[in-house]
């Protein structure tokens, strides 16, 4: 077991963050919901204080701490896509109910957690030994919003699109 488990700081969501997640990913699972014994700042007492949940076999704690922080982009999770198929299902489900694309492959979802929806072929691209390849992978990378494993692979070959 994990001697570190990352801390998500919610205004009261904790729990219905955690069941997206868990719903999302194989291996995940909600572990323990910790109701606070006692009022304090950011909940009541018998209220959901903490959720103990795995995530694709990391742990995670999903806090109820209140509105004084929010997430930012400085830390993202990032999602190993085997296909195109699975870039669209994680993209779908996060945006679904109030989330936001961005560029590249990133997006917030409804919480306000930052996600990087990846096809496992895009670091292939970028580290590719076709240096212009590589770049023109960058470059049509740097024009998306969700990925697109097609056009990346097509950047990458040089091929026209639609071709």
């Amino acid at each position: 077991m994990s001697k570190i488990a990352p801390c998500l700081w919610f205004d009261g969501e904790a729990e219905e963050a955690a069941a997206l997640y868990t719903s999302l990913f194989p291996d995940s699972r909600i572990d323990k919901v910790n109701r606070s014994p006692a009022d304090n700042p950011s909940t009541p007492a018998g209220a959901v204080l903490t959720v103990d949940f795995t995530l694709a076999g990391q742990k995670f704690i999903a806090l109820n701490g209140g509105p004084e922080f929010q997430f930012t982009e400085a830390i993202s999770f990032s999602i190993d896509c085997e296909d195109q198929e699975e870039v669209d299902r994680y993209w779908d489900a996060l945006i679904d109910g109030g989330g936001s694309p961005s560029q590249c492959g990133w997006l917030k979802d409804r919480f306000g957690v930052s996600w990087q929806v990846i096809p496992k072929q895009l670091p292939e691209f970028l580290a590719g030994s076709d240096h212009e390849g590589a770049a023109r992978a960058m470059e049509a990378m740097l024009e998306m919003t969700k990925l697109d494993v097609a056009k990346l692979r097509e950047a990458y070959e040089g091929v026209p699109a639609g071709r």
